[in-house]
């Protein structure tokens, strides 16, 4: 009752603002609000190539990701900053295109102008989890509350999607239809399409971390859990992966950085933290094999056609507390395993399976060929053509 409360006043506020805010005269400028960040970066630096338009970033909270200043103007859209707080509003309620990717409750309450487009990025390409409307958890939340999602859902215009399936996806988990759909390939998956990043991201990684060089990479990437945010205790056995592989491999791993955790520092020549590393798609490219659960990663992994293992050690309980795709063993595109020991032997037998890596792209994947940032800004700007011309990322 309390949260409701609050959240209620603080829409109030919002909306408040932002209508006063469209009194005054709208300018043609892109306004980018990030969570994740990669996505907005990759369109608003297309956007910036084609239209001589403003841009500004708005960087909530929990958004790590660093812009590159020159792009734009970056504000903080956070409490704690309330004069940018209140000017983040101002831009909202003057834009002609808003970028989001994720999910904003303020959005409940932003009534855009009619030539105002609110633009669905999302952070990823594709959905183990169940999420929006799919939510297990809705079933514990008011009707008041199920109602200010719809209103949030109800202000995408478009939501980018590289596939069929994630069309699909969406329009169940959002309650969209085929009109609010743009198969444009997801804009961060680009630079995985960039063989001359691979070598220069390897360069700059080996500074950091020298003893990969003749080593090939594993790269543990679990998904982030909300109730193990402080002192995360990790399933992976360390000490095991270090006494069977690493005169072959060396491991690196990626929680997300708002989750803290111990490392253990006996095998420093072995393991290294890359949290902080700041996009994952970057990561990818050098990886060999990639552990991980109910992460979205593989759908983007796999247009490198390289092996993944998911170590869903709590399947269970996952499956009642946050939801999984149905048949989510079978639909992965590599083994589903339960222990360390199992990662160790499925490594050392090779007991991947590359066509279904393929395959598993193709379902999911079949809009993202390496120019999608391009594709999204050409039709924000109206410089879409009915033939796309390649443009090298």
């Amino acid at each position: 009752m309390v949260r409701e409360l609050a959240i209620s006043f603080y829409l109030f506020v919002f909306r408040t603002l932002f209508n006063t805010f469209k009194l005054f005269p709208q300018k043609k400028k892109t306004v980018g609000v990030a969570s994740f960040g990669d996505n907005i970066f990759y369109v608003t630096r297309s956007i910036r190539d084609l239209s001589n338009e403003d841009i500004i970033i708005l960087k909530d909270r929990s958004c790590n990701y660093r812009f590159d200043p020159s792009m734009g103007k970056i504000m903080s859209f956070d409490f704690k900053h309330p004069i940018s707080y209140v000017k983040s509003i101002y831009h909202l309620a003057t834009a002609s295109t808003v970028l989001v990717d994720t999910y904003y409750g303020f959005l409940a309450v932003t009534d855009f102008r009619e030539n105002t487009t609110c633009v669905q990025l999302w952070h990823a390409a594709g959905a183990i989890k169940k999420f929006g409307l799919e939510d297990p958890t809705n079933g514990t939340r008011s009707e008041k509350a199920m109602n200010r999602f719809k209103q949030v859902y109800s202000r995408f215009h478009y939501t980018t999607v590289g596939s069929d399936e994630m069309a699909a996806t969406f329009q169940q988990s959002f309650g969209l239809t085929e009109d609010n759909m743009i198969r444009t390939g997801i804009p961060r998956t680009d630079i995985l399409f960039n063989k001359a990043e691979k070598a220069r991201i390897y360069e700059y990684i080996k500074q950091d971390f020298p003893a990969i060089e003749n080593k090939k990479i594993l790269l543990y990437a679990p998904t982030f859990r909300n109730e193990q945010l402080t002192d995360f205790q990790m399933q992976l056995d360390i000490a095991k992966l270090y006494h069977e592989l690493s005169d072959e491999y060396v491991l690196f791993i990626k929680n997300h950085p708002a989750v803290s955790y111990r490392l253990d520092t006996e095998y420093k020549d072995f393991v290294y933290d890359v949290s902080n590393f700041q996009e994952t798609n970057k990561l990818l490219l050098i990886t060999d094999v990639l552990i991980t659960d109910y992460s979205s990663l593989p759908f983007e992994f796999s247009l490198l056609e390289k092996p993944m293992i998911f170590f869903s050690y709590d399947m269970e309980e996952y499956k009642v507390t946050s939801g999984l795709i149905n048949n989510y063993e079978s639909q992965m595109p590599g083994p589903v395993v339960f222990s360390t020991e199992a990662i160790v032997q499925t490594i050392k037998q090779n007991a991947f399976d590359l066509n279904q890596v393929r395959s598993f792209a193709k379902k999911w994947n079949e809009y993202s060929s390496g120019d999608s940032s391009d594709h999204v800004a050409r039709l924000l700007t109206g410089t879409e053509t009915e033939e796309r011309e390649e443009i090298p990322v």
